[in-house]
């Protein structure tokens, strides 16, 4: 008995072995496996199938035939054995998955489960062995992995300007493990931790739908706004929306704008990226009005982004995040919030990339090099207004290019970080300090202007013994350019989420600066 245990510890650790050096592999690469690894053995009692009847199962359901080619290599590694059902019937591992096929809306998942009717049918029947009921279930395995797991495929991401990439995974190999140990379908590890706790809002924000969501606040023609210790009938109806999504904690039926209320509207405007001034205004009850369908839909197509994040992710020691609708950076060490800073980004015309890259560099007291684009536009023909707009503008000629002197004037402001890249986008500073006040700040050429910029240096030295707070204001205003190495590289990620629930438990909703959220919900809802 305790060879057997042996035997089967040893199995364990090959299959999950073999399943993590698949983690790197095209999701549709012909793996195959090697059957004596796995612990999830045929029945010698039920003989294989005839695998000239896979072809006419998919020409009858040809909504599934996206994964003929999956089910025909999951099978040819088992040798046409049957995988759901053995001499008694139906396994547990087919109650799992038919369990998740039914739960599948708690995913985000906006298509609905090809041949649901069907499936239903076939699994109330009997536990008997049936071959349609088999090769259904495989089916449907790999629906749920591609709608679930997969998500939209890295050709069609970058099309709608995600350049973010995310390793692909073998659901082939995966199904072994699942054969095998049927508990680990529920395990949260195969999905950035971000997409769980988007789901746990989105049941929340269900349940609201489900007992009828809020109703709408009418506003007068004359409607201004509302502050601390006015008095009107519209703060019942604010109140009563603000207690539906627990901005406020309790509905105390009043009608005046008092303390209670003034921190539910507090946390309601932070929680959607607006400026907290604790008064209401026409652009607060506005957010108040979008209906908890759409706020659902937002949700749900955050969760296909979280698709596209590398698991992985969360598990590094240190990374920084930029979330472009929010105007936020977020550095974070040790899995601890470091620094948070709000940031401007790129105009609509000149939007920010999403990508990610390894900072590797600090420079103080930077140049700015302009690029051919901005020399084109709006240098030369300031040139030819006014000859002296180049030193105007602290900026001077360098071989054949232009560049501005570094100084407090500099665009770059006085520092930048710098992870190299091929769409020239970094990190820095700015003279233009006022931008940071607005609620939304979408106004550069594509790079990312840092509100704490000191802060920030002060949070990537603050372990290297070459650098204290002195040093690094000694070099920002130095006045002659300065690169240092950093000593570990950084990950940066770039990302664009229009919904995020933050460290504190909050969902946040921003503004959908770059009109993406459109363009991707038109894409999960035509039919695939």
């Amino acid at each position: 008995m305790k060879r057997k245990y042996i035997i089967i510890g040893v199995a364990v650790f090959v299959v999950l072995t073999l399943l993590v050096a698949l983690q790197c592999k095209a999701k549709r690469m012909p793996v195959v496996v090697d059957l004596e690894l796995k612990l999830d053995q045929p029945d010698p009692a039920l003989k294989p199938f005839d695998s000239t009847l896979v072809a006419p199962f998919f020409e009858k359901h040809k909504e599934l035939n996206d994964y003929k080619e999956d089910v025909m290599l999951v099978y040819r590694n088992h040798k046409f054995n049957y995988l759901w059902h053995d001499s008694k019937g139906r396994k547990e591992t087919a109650e799992v998955l038919y369990s998740r096929i039914n739960s599948i809306s708690a995913e985000g998942i906006f298509q609905e489960v090809p041949y649901k009717l069907e499936f239903d049918a076939l699994l109330a029947e009997s536990l008997a062995t049936d071959l349609t009921k088999e090769l259904m279930l495989t089916s449907l395995y790999f629906f749920y992995t591609d709608k679930v797991l997969a998500g939209i495929d890295q050709k069609k991401r970058e099309e709608m300007g995600w350049f973010l990439e995310r390793e692909s995974s073998s659901y082939v190999s995966y199904l072994d493990t699942l054969l095998a140990n049927p508990g680990l379908v529920n395990i949260e590890t195969q999905l950035n931790k971000q997409y769980y706790l988007l789901k746990n809002a989105l049941k929340k924000y269900q349940d609201i739908a489900g007992l009828g969501g809020w109703d709408s606040i009418p506003l007068p023609e004359n409607f201004k706004s509302l502050k601390p210790r006015d008095s009107s009938e519209l703060i019942l109806a604010i109140r009563k929306r603000l207690f539906i999504t627990g901005d406020l904690k309790e509905d105390s039926g009043s009608s005046v704008f008092d303390e209670s209320l003034s921190k539910g509207i507090s946390v309601f405007q932070q929680r959607h990226g607006f400026i907290v001034d604790q008064a209401i205004g026409k652009k607060t009850i506005g957010a108040m009005n979008v209906s908890v369908a759409d706020r659902i839909k937002t949700i749900m197509i955050n969760m296909e982004r979280c698709r596209w994040i590398s698991p992985n992710v969360s598990k590094e020691k240190e990374y920084i995040v930029v979330n472009i609708p929010a105007y936020k950076l977020t550095y974070i060490k040790n899995d601890s919030i470091a620094l948070q800073s709000d940031v401007v980004v790129g105009t609509t015309i000149n939007q920010t990339v999403i990508f990610s890259g390894k900072m590797k560099y600090i420079v103080f007291s930077p140049y700015w090099n302009i690029p051919q684009s901005i020399i084109k536009k709006e240098v030369i023909p300031g040139i030819q207004k006014n000859s002296n707009y180049l030193a105007n503008h602290n900026m001077e000629w360098n071989k054949g290019l232009v560049r501005q002197k570094p100084g407090v004037r500099n665009s770059l402001g006085l520092v930048k970080f710098l992870f190299p890249n091929s769409n020239n986008i970094y990190l820095h500073d700015t003279p233009s300090k006022s931008l940071f006040q607005r609620e939304s700040r979408a106004f550069s050429h594509g790079c990312i202007r840092v509100a704490k910029p000191k802060e920030l240096a002060q949070a990537i030295l603050a372990n290297d013994p070459k650098w204290n707070s002195e040093k690094i204001d000694w070099a920002m205003n130095k006045g002659s350019e300065t690169w240092y190495t950093i000593k570990n590289e950084i990950p940066v990620y770039i990302g664009y989420f229009t919904a995020w629930m933050d460290r504190n438990g909050n969902l946040n909703f921003y503004n959908d600066v770059y009109n993406r959220d459109g363009q991707l919900v038109s894409f999960l809802t035509k039919k695939q």
